[in-house]
């Protein structure tokens, strides 16, 4: 997780100091002309206008780190788990087990090159379908973030 962090800090700090960055300077100084603090300036005005930009470079940010699988599989193959986590919700009363938040876990691209390494067929195409959902992961959040930035810009009145 740190790898990614350290992986998509950058491109959300930029994505974030461009979207202030783009709100016009008559903004800011008719906030000021109407006797608005700084900190009322920035809450009411350039956060609102910016959060836009802010949510899609965190969604874009995000989706990098989705399909970013050359760290995971450098940093965390030898932290490897060959077995599933309890599942959450069992048959019995009170039918919610929350043992599987503590439990070790891997995660997908380790697992897929785990599964890309055995010789059976069937390993083969769970490989496959894993992939095809962390493909289909990546175009959920950039489709989101497009989505999400569209309409936060249609309620904006500049």
């Amino acid at each position: 997780g740190l790898t990614l962090a350290l992986l998509i800090l950058p491109m959300i700090i930029v994505a974030t100091r461009e979207a202030i960055r783009g709100i016009p300077q008559s903004i800011r100084e008719g906030a000021y002309a109407l006797g608005a603090t700084r900190w009322q300036m920035v809450r009411h005005h350039i956060l609102p206008y910016s959060l836009p930009g802010i949510f899609t470079g965190v969604i874009i940010g995000m989706a990098r780190a989705i399909g970013e699988t050359a760290p995971i599989i450098t940093i965390g193959a030898l932290t490897f788990i060959a077995f599933l986590p309890p599942a959450p919700l069992v048959g019995t009363p009170p039918f919610v087990n929350f043992e599987w938040l503590a439990a070790p876990f891997t995660v997908m691209p380790i697992q897929i090159f785990n599964w890309t390494s055995r010789p059976e067929a069937a390993f083969q195409q769970n490989a496959a379908a894993a992939s095809v959902i962390l493909v289909a992961m990546t175009l959920t959040m950039n489709g989101l973030a497009i989505w999400l930035r569209y309409r936060l810009r249609k309620n904006l009145k500049w």
